[in-house]
C-alpha cells in the first residue's frame, strides 16, 4: 500500500562538474536523462510533499523542472566544487527552505546515480525510519567485496595486509562479518541532522534492497552497466 508521509521533503542533489562521468547527471541513460530516475521514482513513490533539486547548473534545472521537480533556489557554486561535502549541501538546503516556509522534519535525500531504486525502495526506508528513534536510515546491499577477508591496503613498507583484522582465522568469505555497501538512498531526521551537522549520526540503521537495484554510477563502466540494465529492461 502507497502511503504518504507528512513533513517529509526529497532532496536530489545534482551538481555540474562532474570529474568521473563527464555531465553525468543529465547524460541520457535510455531514453532519458540519469537525474530523471531519481525524480520520477521520488514522484511515483507518493512518499514526500516536495521533491527538491539542489543544483547550481542551469541546464540541470531546467530539465529537472521538466521531470516534474521544484527548483526554489540556486546552489551556489562554492558548493559546487570537488571538495564540497553533502552534509554542507544538505545545511545549505534545510535553511534555505526553512526560509521559503517549507515545513518539513524529515528529509529523503536520492542521488542521481542510483537509477535503480524504486519507490518500494524509498516506501521501505521511510517505514523504518518512522517505526524507530534512529537519526539515519540508509539503504544498502550486502557486500561481496570484504575487507575482513578480501579487500586489502598497504601498510607503511608498501605491503599488503587486510583492511580490516579479524580475531579468528578466516577461510572463506561466507564466515568473515557481514558487511555492507551503501547506496544512494537516505532518510534523515532534520532536527538532528542540524543538530550534529554531519551526515552519518550516531544512530544509522540500514535498510537492504538487492544489489541490482543499489548499483551506482560513478564511472564510464558502471555508466555502461547501467545501460546494458537498461537495454535489457527495454527489450523485455
Amino acid at each position: 500500500m502507497i502511503k504518504s508521509y507528512k513533513n517529509s521533503i526529497c532532496l536530489i542533489a545534482a551538481r555540474g562538474g562532474s570529474k568521473g562521468v563527464p555531465n553525468k547527471n543529465i547524460r541520457l541513460l535510455g531514453r532519458k536523462p540519469l537525474i530523471a530516475y531519481a525524480i520520477e521514482t521520488a514522484l511515483t513513490s507518493h512518499a514526500f510533499e516536495h521533491v527538491i533539486v539542489s543544483t547550481e547548473d542551469r541546464k540541470i534545472a531546467k530539465i529537472a523542472k521538466e521531470f516534474g521537480a521544484e527548483i526554489p533556489f540556486q546552489r551556489p557554486n562554492y558548493l559546487a566544487t570537488d571538495s564540497s561535502s553533502m552534509s554542507d549541501v544538505i545545511e545549505h538546503t534545510i535553511m534555505k527552505l526553512r526560509k521559503l516556509d517549507y515545513s518539513f522534519d524529515t528529509l529523503g535525500f536520492i542521488d542521481c546515480t542510483v537509477p535503480f531504486i524504486n519507490s518500494k525502495d524509498i516506501q521501505g526506508a521511510l517505514s523504518l525510519f518512522n517505526k524507530t528513534s534512529c537519526d539515519l536510515v540508509c539503504s544498502v546491499y550486502r557486500q561481496h567485496h570484504n575487507p575482513y577477508f578480501n579487500m586489502m591496503e598497504k601498510n607503511k613498507q608498501g605491503f599488503l595486509r587486510f583492511s580490516k583484522k579479524s580475531a579468528k582465522n578466516l577461510e572463506n568469505r561466507q564466515s568473515a562479518p557481514i558487511v555492507f555497501q551503501l547506496t544512494g538512498l537516505f532518510v534523515l531526521n532534520v532536527n538532528k541532522f542540524m543538530k550534529y551537522k554531519k551526515f552519518y549520526m550516531p544512530k544509522a540503521l540500514p535498510y537492504e534492497i538487492p544489489p541490482e537495484r543499489g548499483l551506482m554510477i560513478d564511472t564510464e563502466f558502471e555508466f555502461k552497466m547501467a545501460e546494458f540494465i537498461i537495454e535489457h529492461k527495454l527489450k523485455s
